[in-house]
């Protein structure tokens, strides 16, 4: 995927499109007019014809809620595509729509899309080429840990270690970068998804009761934390009693839930510990320096940074919008056409991450 010399000339007349293609949600940011587009990585489908019935936010609102011959599936599980057809369709839904949106005429836009770190190469030219049948006249892929390294806002071209967390829905990225590319990085498949699940079988196994991953979601949202609270608060699970069959609700609280959710938790301390063990001595003394930086929506975890800080003993800090960092940082990828030539080139060479 070289890059074209009259994109230089050609960009100034169009709008390039940064996409975030996450486990939980996409997120797609054009130049001049910020981020347009923050839905979920939901698509609901009619078995019988294998028909495209809805997208993002319309089809989130389905899971749990759908007749037989009707299922919404997320097409990205645990950080890699678990269904590379239904991931394109998405992703040209999703640039098709800024396309129309804008009216876009030609040239066409150049496209940036954050992949996870564990894709394949099948993988990844199925997202290249989708983004290309969407009408972009270029394409080009940027691996998560860089893409939100650069996002916020650290020195990943200058000779000096940065650590990035990215902490997503499917996976959890821990990389340090120097000089433009990833020296050493550690991915697990224990993020947000892991938290909501172990949030279920608390429920299960604790109050003997069965409620949906939305719920599951809410609670986490609401109540978890890695690190205990000055205030602890408290919840209520509403779901179906097991035994009897009937709808049933209990009081939990924020102790309850960091208890329940603590697997998760320490996986990803560990990851970053393992990280830290491999990484070069001189790096290591940057990162001392300069922190460890948290990014993806698990940062927004209550007292993770807290967590990690005290588990590494190193300063540890919260991307200002860990969201948006992402997204942000493909688009300044195509704004940068030298980091952009060093990311792709590192892209294209580097193994897979343990």
């Amino acid at each position: 995927m070289p890059l074209n010399p009259l994109n230089a000339i050609f960009g100034v007349f169009s709008h390039d499109i940064a996409i975030d293609l996450g486990t939980a949600n996409t997120l797609v940011m054009v130049k001049g007019r910020g981020i347009v587009i923050d839905e979920p990585s939901v698509v609901a489908i009619d078995k019988t014809d294998k028909r495209i019935l809805a997208i993002g936010a319309e089809a989130k609102r389905m899971v749990g809620r759908t007749p037989a011959d009707i299922v919404a599936v997320r097409p990205l599980r645990d950080g890699v595509i678990s269904d590379f057809t239904v991931t394109e369709k998405m992703l040209h839904y999703f640039i098709r729509s800024v396309h129309d949106h804008f009216g876009f005429g030609l040239p066409r836009p150049r496209v940036a899309v954050g992949i996870p770190s564990g894709v394949t190469e099948v993988e990844k030219r199925a997202v290249h080429d989708a983004a290309l049948n969407a009408g972009a006249r270029s394409a080009y892929l940027v691996e998560e840990p860089m893409a939100a390294a650069i996002g916020s806002g650290l020195p990943v071209m200058e000779p000096g270690g940065s650590m990035i967390v990215d902490v997503g829905g499917g996976t959890t990225e821990v990389a340090v970068i120097s000089m433009g590319g990833i020296v050493v990085s550690t991915s697990i498949r224990v993020a947000g998804d892991e938290m909501d699940q172990e949030i279920v079988a608390y429920a299960r196994q604790v109050h003997n009761m069965l409620i949906g991953e939305r719920t599951a979601e809410e609670v986490k949202i609401e109540a978890a934390s890695a690190f205990p609270l000055e205030r602890e608060i408290t919840v209520t699970l509403k779901g179906r009693d097991l035994a009897t069959g009937l709808p049933k609700a209990v009081e939990v609280s924020s102790v309850e839930i960091r208890d329940a959710i603590s697997g998760s938790v320490n996986a990803i301390v560990d990851a970053v510990r393992q990280t830290i063990e491999i990484t070069p001595p001189e790096l290591v003394a940057d990162i001392m320096s300069r922190g460890i930086v948290l990014a993806g929506g698990g940062a927004l975890l209550r007292g993770l940074d807290r967590r990690l800080a005290q588990e590494t003993r190193f300063p540890v800090y919260v991307a200002e919008d860990p969201l948006t960092s992402v997204v942000r940082g493909c688009g300044e990828v195509l704004e940068e056409t030298s980091i952009l030539q060093k990311v792709q080139a590192r892209l294209n060479t580097r193994k897979a991450p343990r």
